[in-house]
């Protein structure tokens, strides 16, 4: 199996393509500087994925800027810190500052040549916008939560894309599934058999960080470090044809 055999990437934008645990911690700093205890990267980070993870599966209808701000009430309550609702409501509003990896805008503007590029996330419409402009690449399809009315890893995200990506002319055995969750993403497809590539960010580092534990090793086809890695591998591909 080779990239060269594919004719779609569908993506997870977070994590994968945006830094959201660099942006995470950074717009939790004005309540984690409030708590009494000394907390590690890996621990706010673990505490935000629970609790992420929890809320979507009970309000999974909610758009993404706006369940956040219940996780950071819950983050407050869990560490023992009052946090007001404006404080709560800036938080949801923060996705915007989130910073994209260094690597993903030249990778994407590079696999835009050959491929269509997808992204099917847990984000809202808008707050996915200002992510975007970041990436610095027009994708042939957007695919959201709020467009879907649930969040992954449930299946209906996956069945959603799979039939909205028929109109763009791709075939199921034709898409790539680039993420690096394995919770929300590789465990998934998975189940719905699609082939799939772990862009693993947090190589090196222990644990899930803001994704949930996936219990058990989802299979995966491919495997980099990074968005640069892949482009890289496929150029490389390309040149032995």
């Amino acid at each position: 199996m080779l990239l060269t055999d594919f004719d779609a990437l569908t993506f997870d934008c977070y994590g994968t393509l945006i830094d959201w645990e660099s942006g995470m911690v950074e717009a939790l700093k004005g309540l984690t500087n409030r708590v009494q205890r000394p907390l590690s990267r890996d621990q706010i980070l673990e505490a935000h994925a629970r609790h992420e993870a929890s809320q979507q599966l009970y309000t999974p209808a909610r758009r993404y800027r706006k369940l956040l701000p219940i996780v950071y009430k819950r983050l407050a309550e869990e560490w023992g810190v009052h946090a007001s609702h404006e404080e709560c409501a800036e938080y949801g509003r923060s996705i915007e500052n989130w910073p994209a990896f260094a690597d993903s805008p030249a990778a994407l503007q590079y696999l835009k040549k050959h491929y269509k590029l997808v992204i099917l996330s847990n984000v809202d419409n808008e707050s996915f916008q200002a992510s975007n402009r970041r990436l610095q690449v027009e994708f042939d399809a957007i695919y959201t939560a709020e467009d879907i009315g649930s969040y992954k890893p449930a299946a209906r995200n996956f069945e959603y894309m799979l039939e909205k990506i028929q109109s763009l002319g791709v075939k199921k055995e034709k898409i790539l599934h680039t993420a690096e969750s394995l919770f929300h993403d590789h465990g998934p497809a998975n189940a719905c058999g699609l082939k799939s590539c772990w862009i693993f960010r947090r190589h090196g580092q222990e644990g899930f960080g803001a994704t949930a534990n996936p219990g058990e090793m989802p299979h995966v086809d491919f495997t980099f470090h990074s968005m640069a890695e892949l482009a890289k591998a496929h150029q490389e591909q390309l040149q032995k044809k």
